[in-house]
């Protein structure tokens, strides 16, 4: 991958590349470069909103490599309104609606506050995934008094906005237009929330000029948003309401009071132009007529005097069995749960690999071994710089950062299959795994060595391997089957027996288990086997797999009897006295 400056003529190009490109134009050869993204710590931030991070993260790291200076900022809108209780939480937490999320208590009490307790877990998995952020609070911001002077200028041209907004306001999707887009205006819960302006609680019958008032104060009674505007003095920047949940009539000084915030539509472009963001990604939900993209589009260049930034637009991240993943309803599955079994480079790797117009799927179940598969051949190809293409590209940005370079891999890269499958029938014992692996031909100095891809195959085997599927282990022989052999199961068992070394590794196994059937007939162990042969060796596979596990099949038999070793595989396999 490049280091340096712009790819070389020839390199592949990517949306990234492409989308770099576009940030650098739109800040201006040689200025610093800001890409931005932003999230409402309501609930759980699952791994369909890990878009919003991750896309400006890669463009932010395409552009250290090229020596471009950049910042990726992020804004936690932790002053949005706390909207409704979820599952699982008090009822009485209901009492809090209205107010910002940074003054919500944290239930759990774990966390200063509601906000805080949603932001942590996902700091600390983006840590892990590499992704570094000029982290902004949207609370302190405000309280801070830092977009004053953008308040009272939004303020002064609220008719203007108004007139943006009532435009675009009736704008609906049509059944001409992209269905994927409908589908996409419909799904609840975005990474920053919009203002429903016709449903605005603020909203007050006494003109539309006030109803509409691109400024909500928090009531100083109850420290609700449920406010209505009742007045505005242009001359002293007197604001007066009403406050539906309490009654409390009050004022504010938006020269001097810092206890509320622009609406959304006003808030985003706002901030767009405050910290000259160039490029900023967004969802399906946030580009359809009227939304917040396109208003924000016009009121940021007529109001506040810059460009509205370069972006890429996402589409949905699904999970399977989750019908829609939703942030404030719980349930779904985050960065977190991601990484107790996927490598931080792989989980980057599902991101990078697509272009964010793509939608997709993530499955925590069989698909898991067939991914590490995917990404483990995709490696091998990575290293040879003759086969570069888009894939190792996209193989190489999620592998490495530029602060970090590496991202955390095993030493001894074992299939994640064997792993899975060794763990299964170990009992997760994590020496015991580390015993079969080596016999089966990935040496290594120490447990250490297979980590972190050890631990997160015994977490998927135990977390997501239905229990119908697991292996299941006899303690005891199975006597009566054993009673009951046919003669030709009689003679590959003692054939078996017989061979059975005490040190056995993977290829010793592997040799004796498919050559006992073929030394029944009369054949080495090395020979060809015959069809006759063949038939048998299903046979006594089968007749394996009921002794050890009581089931017709299951883990790949010769790493089955590494795995529990040659002691336990003859008392399993030799009748009790008496027993035939």
């Amino acid at each position: 991958m490049a280091r340096g400056g712009r790819q070389g003529q020839g390199d592949p190009v990517d949306w990234v590349t492409r989308a770099a490109d576009d940030a650098v134009r739109h800040a201006g050869e040689g200025n610093l470069v800001t890409v931005a993204s932003g999230a409402s710590p309501s609930g759980p931030i699952h791994l369909g909103n890990l878009r919003e991070f991750i896309t400006p993260h890669f463009v932010a790291e395409e552009l250290r490599r090229r020596g471009v200076p950049v910042r990726h900022l992020h804004s936690w809108d932790d002053f949005d309104r706390f909207r409704k209780v979820p599952a699982g939480v008090p009822a009485e937490w209901a009492d809090h609606i209205g107010r910002p999320l940074s003054a919500v208590p944290d239930p759990w009490e774990c966390h200063p506050s509601w906000a805080e307790h949603f932001k942590a877990p996902l700091q600390e998995a983006l840590r892990e995934l590499g992704v570094e952020m000029e982290e902004i609070s949207q609370t302190e911001m405000y309280t801070s008094g830092a977009y004053r002077d953008q308040v009272l200028l939004a303020v002064s041209r609220r008719d203007e906005i108004e007139a943006v907004l009532a435009k675009h306001r009736t704008k609906k999707v049509t059944a001409g237009e992209d269905a994927s887009a409908q589908e996409a205006a419909d799904l609840a819960d975005s990474v920053a929330n919009e203002d429903d302006e016709e449903g605005d609680p603020g909203a007050a019958t006494s003109s539309d000029a006030i109803a509409r008032f691109p400024y909500r104060p928090y009531c100083r009674e109850c420290g609700r948003d449920t406010v209505a505007t009742t007045a505005y003095d242009e001359a002293t920047t007197t604001l007066s309401y009403t406050c539906s949940s309490c009654g409390h009539e009050g004022t504010t000084d938006l020269s001097s009071d810092t206890d509320g915030k622009l609406v959304w539509k006003v808030d985003w472009p706002m901030r767009w132009a405050y910290e000259s963001v160039n490029f900023e990604p967004a969802g399906r939900d946030h580009m359809t007529p009227g939304s917040s993209y396109t208003v924000g589009t016009e009121i940021v260049s007529s109001i506040f005097d810059w460009r509205a930034p370069a972006r890429v637009i996402y589409a949905f991240v699904g999970f399977a069995g989750v019908q829609k993943m939703s942030s404030s309803a719980g349930g779904v599955p985050t960065a977190t749960d991601a990484l107790r079994i996927l490598e931080s480079p792989m989980l980057r790797w599902l991101y990078v690999r697509r272009a964010p117009t793509q939608a997709f799927d993530i499955d925590f179940g069989p698909a898991v071994v067939r991914l590490y598969d995917e990404w483990d051949a995709l490696g091998r190809k990575a290293a040879d710089p003759a086969k570069s293409d888009v894939a190792t590209l996209a193989w190489h940005r999620a592998s490495e950062t530029a602060a970090a370079g590496r991202l955390p891999t095993p030493a001894v890269p074992v299939p994640f299959r064997t792993l899975s499958s060794v763990a299964d029938v170990t009992a997760g014992s994590a020496e015991l795994i580390s015993r079969v692996v080596e016999s089966s031909g990935f040496a290594h100095d120490s447990v250490a060595d297979l980590e972190p891809r050890l631990s997160k195959a015994m977490q998927w085997t135990a977390e997501h391997v239905p229990a119908a599927e697991r292996t299941t282990v006899r303690e005891e022989p199975d006597a009566e089957r054993l009673g009951s052999l046919g003669e030709d199961e009689e003679l590959w068992l003692r054939i078996f027996l017989d061979r059975l070394p005490d040190d056995l590794d993977l290829d010793a196994a592997t040799s004796l288990v498919y050559g006992v059937p073929k030394v029944a007939r009369g054949l080495g162990l090395d020979d060809p086997p015959t069809d006759q042969v063949k038939a048998d060796q299903k046979d006594f596979f089968r007749l394996l797999y009921h002794l050890l596990v009581s089931a017709e099949r299951g883990p790949r038999l010769p790493t089955l009897v590494v795995a529990l070793g040659p002691e336990k595989v003859r008392r399993l396999l030799t009748p009790t006295a008496g027993g035939s």
